[in-house]
């Protein structure tokens, strides 16, 4: 399946490909393009829009809160994994302003705002930054089982 968004991706539209990859579609294949054409094509190759407006996964807001485009996926496609769910608070911190923010949240902006920089495209973006969100994964599975834990981190977290 072929998915479409805007370019110059940075947290939200790579980690939706890394979820979608993971845990929707294995073969799915990414196009980056100007705001301006993502509609059209969508339209041409069939590929699913994602992080645009006026499409069905993209921010949202419900009982008053905000979520994000990764929210808008894990609700699509029913996924339930615990610590996915988790990492969707991570990256809901990281692309909204929201006042629950995780602390993880502030590293991650800055992490993606870093492998944006460093990238000379979003498919080599989403190459780097996939180990990062598949480590994150790894960290909310051991906080929730309690096989990670922080050392020098405040008190909650």
């Amino acid at each position: 399946m072929k998915w479409v968004t805007r370019e110059r991706a940075k947290v939200d539209r790579i980690a939706c490909p890394w979820l979608i990859k993971r845990f929707v579609d294995p073969d799915a294949e990414f196009i980056f393009v100007p705001l301006e054409k993502v509609a059209g094509v969508a339209k041409e190759t069939g590929a699913t829009p994602f992080d645009v407006s006026g499409t069905e996964l993209t921010h949202y807001r419900e009982a008053g809160k905000e979520f994000v485009s990764f929210d808008a996926v894990v609700r699509k496609y029913k996924l339930t994994d615990p610590a996915l769910l988790e990492l969707a608070k991570i990256v809901r911190g990281a692309d909204a302003k929201i006042p629950d923010s995780p602390p993880e949240s502030v590293g991650l902006e800055a992490a993606a705002a870093g492998f944006r920089a460093l990238a000379k495209d979003d498919h080599e973006n989403m190459r780097l930054q996939f180990p990062f969100y598949d480590a994150l994964y790894r960290y909310c599975k051991g906080r929730l089982d309690g096989t990670v834990k922080l050392e020098h981190a405040k008190p909650g977290i």
